[in-house]
């Protein structure tokens, strides 16, 4: 039994109504953990304002879904993958590159790939990535202010993939068509 309450704009405390309208009115429905983070109007705050604030950055929307999958993959968040296959989709991303992300493989265009390497390493190094690590994303073409555009896309998607995995946010009837689990 869960202890969270998935709210509805008129059940959610005042902080978040304004936030879940918002939400409710770019998806066309209100995604299950957007309602189950409304519990924490904070929490939802700083999610949707840090990711509203990765998508301002300079890297392109390819390139920011690259780094959301691979934090969703890596987080294990059924629910983030799901949502971001979808948006992969509508940008048209190749059928290949799709898979290779969630399965967390090597991705079929390099640059993407240094990419996709960099979000790794910052994961696993915590931010203290290697020289060489480094020098690779560079080389791809990459610019030092997109290191910490990546830094963001991890804060924002790592208070997604948590809160959803802590709150057992289910899959949303719209998102089923995109549905992953983790390997085993």
């Amino acid at each position: 039994m869960s202890v969270f309450t998935a709210h509805t704009a008129e059940t959610a405390p005042a902080a978040a109504r304004r936030a879940i309208e918002g939400v409710q009115g770019r998806f066309g429905w209100l995604p299950t953990p957007v309602a189950l983070m409304a519990d924490s109007p904070q929490l939802l705050t700083g999610f949707l304002t840090a990711s509203t604030g990765f998508e301002q950055t300079d890297l392109a929307p390819l390139d920011r879904e690259v780094v959301i999958l691979t934090v969703s993959t890596s987080h294990e968040c059924h629910f983030c993958v799901a949502l971001h296959t979808g948006k992969l989709t509508g940008l048209g991303a190749t059928p290949e590159l799709i898979t290779a992300l969630r399965a967390g493989s090597v991705l079929p265009d390099p640059r993407l790939e240094a990419l996709r390497r960099f979000t790794l390493a910052v994961l696993d190094h915590r931010g203290a990535v290697p020289d060489d690590e480094m020098d690779d994303f560079l080389a791809a073409g990459y610019q030092p202010r997109h290191a910490l555009d990546v830094v963001l896309g991890i804060g924002a998607y790592t208070m997604s993939t948590f809160a959803n995995r802590l709150t057992r946010a289910p899959l949303d009837a719209p998102l089923a068509v995109h549905a992953w689990t983790p390997a085993a």
